[in-house]
């Protein structure tokens, strides 16, 4: 399909406010300007791969549908707004990486991890080929000033997926006069949450590596079934037994790397969007605290008949007694009402104090991708998610949900320790917690 880009239309209204959680993002940006502050996902498949000039075509027709990416906010971080990029144009945002060889397949990852951004970019799209005659991958990253894993999970469907509608749990619609009791509910958990993270119970675990600055992406697999058959057997879902595997993977980890783990705080991405609501411009995720139960304390063990060890289904269920309300329309309303309506201000000092390493250790997010995709002929075989890796933290961990596999990334600076055993032990934990569940 050679030819020269089609011009992408305007959008439908020149100016949309950027939210309070897109100046955040923006600050942070501003204040920590050695750090990345970019997310995204890595799409494999099977098939001949298009040439860069038939690429940025193919991007170029799809983003009549994806306003967002032909915009750029303009304004300082208490008032911007989206608007329209006249000088948008695909050639910046479209790039390629070409693997000499097999061998090279991780230095081309690598480079398309790693690549800056161009100039005024808030995204990119990097080809990676050259390792195999019949693969190739599509990597796919944004600023997270520009948008959220919920966002670019449509952005996917809309790029590779054939057009399924998102999975993501919203709460019913509410009524008038359920209003004051929503107000109540919000405030009472901005209340919390924001407490919460002033309060430190015990030493956080040290950095165990001096960070170079360059991610490293190690993956694993296994089959989405399993997860959901673990967690509905207990009355959970599939991102609780993500979470109780986590949980099992730090256990493991430490044990190995000889790192010790006193207590592990996951911070967790809550997506927040309305039911009428799809691509928007910029964020809509909120984000909430959740101790990980690496370790057993003595009270844990006297519960429960002085037993030695950790057993995988406990972890699962003190997950579970963590996110319970999370799952619950009642709390889903009320953080979609905060991120609505909270102002910029308390928004942007929550967002600095969670993700701070005082507060948080890793990045934990899970996300529906799409049961099939594909690219002209060639079909999506497998992805990965790339979570913010926020400085300080150990690592970023992602769960996509695409065709009937559950798939595991782990997006961490190259020097921390024995970070490829990761996914390894990931699957490995949720294998003890189906042995442990027994059959079912």
């Amino acid at each position: 399909m050679p030819g020269s880009v089609p011009p992408v239309p305007p959008l439908p209204s020149p100016r949309h406010p950027a939210h309070a959680l897109d100046r955040a993002f923006l600050g942070m940006e501003r204040r920590r300007p050695d750090a990345r502050w970019d997310a995204g996902g890595v799409a494999y498949l099977s098939g001949p791969p298009p040439s860069l000039a038939d690429l940025r075509l193919y991007v170029g027709f799809r983003l009549s549908r994806l306003p967002l990416l032909t915009s750029r906010v303009e304004g300082g971080t208490r008032r911007s707004g989206w608007r329209t990029d006249a000088d948008f144009a695909v050639d910046r945002h479209v790039h390629e990486v070409v693997a000499d060889g097999p061998e090279e397949w991780d230095a081309a990852l690598h480079t398309a991890l790693n690549a800056p951004f161009a100039p005024g970019a808030y995204w990119g799209v990097w080809l990676l080929h050259g390792h195999a005659p019949d693969r190739y991958a599509v990597c796919y990253r944004f600023r997270h000033a520009c948008q959220d894993g919920a966002a670019a999970a449509m952005t996917f469907r809309t790029l590779l997926g054939d057009g399924e509608p998102s999975a993501r749990p919203v709460p019913p619609k509410g009524r008038r006069a359920d209003l004051p009791r929503r107000v109540g509910t919000a405030v009472g958990l901005a209340a919390k949450f924001a407490s919460g993270s002033l309060v430190a119970r015990g030493p956080r675990p040290a950095a165990p590596f001096v960070p170079t600055g360059e991610r490293r992406l190690w993956r694993g697999r296994v089959p989405a079934d399993a997860l959901r058959r673990i967690g509905a057997a207990r009355g959970g879902s599939a991102h609780d037994v993500h979470l109780a595997a986590l949980a099992g993977t730090l256990a493991a980890w430490s044990e190995r790397s000889r790192v010790p783990l006193p207590r592990v705080t996951a911070l967790v991405p809550v997506d927040a969007r309305r039911p009428d609501e799809d691509q928007t411009w910029g964020n809509r995720c909120f984000a909430v605290p959740l101790e990980l139960p690496v370790r057993r304390g003595p009270k844990d063990r006297n519960a429960e008949g002085g037993r030695s060890g950790d057993s995988p289904l406990w972890r699962l269920d003190r997950v579970m007694a963590r996110t319970r309300k999370l799952r619950g329309d009642t709390w889903r309303q009320a953080i979609q009402d905060m991120v609505r309506f909270m102002p910029g201000r308390p928004t942007a000092w929550y967002l600095r104090r969670v993700i701070s390493p005082r507060v948080t250790d890793v990045m934990a997010t899970s996300m529906p991708l799409a049961d099939k995709g594909g690219l002209g002929d060639t079909r999506v075989t497998g992805t990965a998610l790339l979570p913010l890796l926020v400085p300080g933290h150990l690592f970023g961990v992602g769960l996509s949900f695409f065709d009937t596999w559950a798939e595991v990334s782990f997006v961490a600076d190259r020097a921390l320790p024995l970070g490829e055993s990761l996914p390894g032990l990931w699957e490995r934990a949720v294998a003890e917690l189906a042995q442990e569940q027994g059959p079912g």
